[in-house]
């Protein structure tokens, strides 16, 4: 039963949903290990409904700071995952993680583990087997393991084969066929294709600002700073559609959902929470019907990283994290990032202003930007 003080907010003609959470979230989090009190970035992510992001490549000592800030309610943002700094195979100087046996591996997983990392990235170790000592340190110490792609067929094959968690980035390919199509539905692997990025072509970010005026969006222009903003998309390229190629991969990625893969937006870090919407906007181009879209944006990222029993859906005893659009994405994709309210464990705010509506009422402060 509904206690009898409680405060009823009427979203008539409107769509409740899970918050979205982003599998691909890069982004800076700090300034030389300082966390800002306000991050217009967290901010501007969670104006648009954006709960939760997993960022696979960032630093370590700044954004398990954040995360445990955002926890303990010092900062308002989304849930805080990531890897903290990749594995990098590469050689250089002072960044590089050798890993030349399973100890090697294990090293470099429990540093991270302690620091709060669940998930580690594999990034471009040179040799197969070094990427299977990841691995095989990973089921032991309980933790996951997404790679970074790489844009080779092979290479993403071979990432698959061995069980990562995901493939992220995009397969480099036009079109898949049946062998491919067999060999990764027995897998468990799922699919981050961040068709922002797309390999192979001129990536989806660009097409949004050849077809779209992004720098007069209503939410984004309020909180990213327009010296960024303007300077990214005002001055903008422009191609027929077929020379984009985030429709080959959104419909690739269409095909493997159908086949159970479970397909994750991950908007890489572009665009402060509206790169979320034109991954699921994206996938919709691909074929994907509204439903299986909205899905790419809740319960399949939550489901990837372990998450689903408390994110991803809306039902008891799960934690609350809750979006109003003002709209039916059901009907209409394009209307998801309309967004009038987002709900963020417990904590409400008014998406426009983001001020919070319950609890303690703290309402934002101006930006350094902002005209007062």
């Amino acid at each position: 039963a509904i206690p009898e003080n409680a405060q009823v907010i009427d979203i008539s003609g409107k769509t409740i949903m899970p918050g979205l959470f982003d599998a691909h979230a890069h982004g800076g989090q700090a300034d030389d290990e300082i966390i800002p009190q306000q991050n217009w970035a967290l901010y501007s992510g969670l104006s648009l409904g954006v709960t939760s992001i997993h960022d696979p490549s960032n630093d370590t000592t700044e954004i398990f700071a954040a995360s445990e800030q955002q926890k303990a309610g010092k900062i308002v943002g989304p849930r805080i995952f990531s890897t903290g700094t990749i594995l990098y195979g590469a050689n250089l100087p002072g960044y590089t993680s050798h890993v030349d046996s399973l100890d090697d591996a294990k090293f470099h997983l429990e540093r991270l583990k302690k620091v709060g990392a669940f998930s580690v990235k594999s990034y471009n170790q040179p040799r197969r087997d070094q990427r299977q000592q990841i691995i095989a340190a990973a089921r032991e110490l309980e933790m996951m393991v997404v790679p970074e792609g790489g844009s080779l067929l092979q290479h993403n094959l071979s990432m698959a084969a061995d069980g990562h968690t995901t493939l992220e980035h995009s397969l480099p390919v036009a079109s898949i066929y049946s062998d491919i199509k067999q060999f990764w539905s027995q897998t468990k692997v799922n699919y981050t294709p961040t068709l922002v990025v797309s390999y192979g072509g001129i990536s989806g970010e660009h097409y949004w600002y050849d077809k779209t005026d992004v720098w007069a969006h209503p939410r984004l222009s309020m909180y990213v700073p327009h010296d960024i903003l303007d300077a990214r998309s005002m001055r903008r390229t422009t191609a027929p559609d077929e020379h984009y190629n985030h429709f080959n991969v959104a419909r690739v990625a269409n095909e493997l959902n159908d086949l159970g893969v479970k397909v994750n937006i991950g908007a890489h870090g572009q665009r402060e929470g509206l790169a979320a919407h034109w991954e699921m906007w994206m996938f919709a181009q691909g074929g994907m019907t509204n439903m299986d879209v909205l899905k790419t944006a809740t319960i399949n990222p939550a489901t990837t990283f372990g998450m689903d029993h408390q994110l991803g859906s809306i039902k008891v005893g799960k934690l609350a994290d809750l979006i109003v659009i003002d709209g039916n994405p059901l009907a209409d994709i394009r209307s998801t990032d309309k967004v009038t309210y987002t709900m963020i464990n417990g904590k409400l705010f008014d998406s426009e202003t983001m001020n919070q509506l319950n609890g303690d009422k703290h309402k934002r402060k101006p930006f350094f930007f902002e005209k007062t």
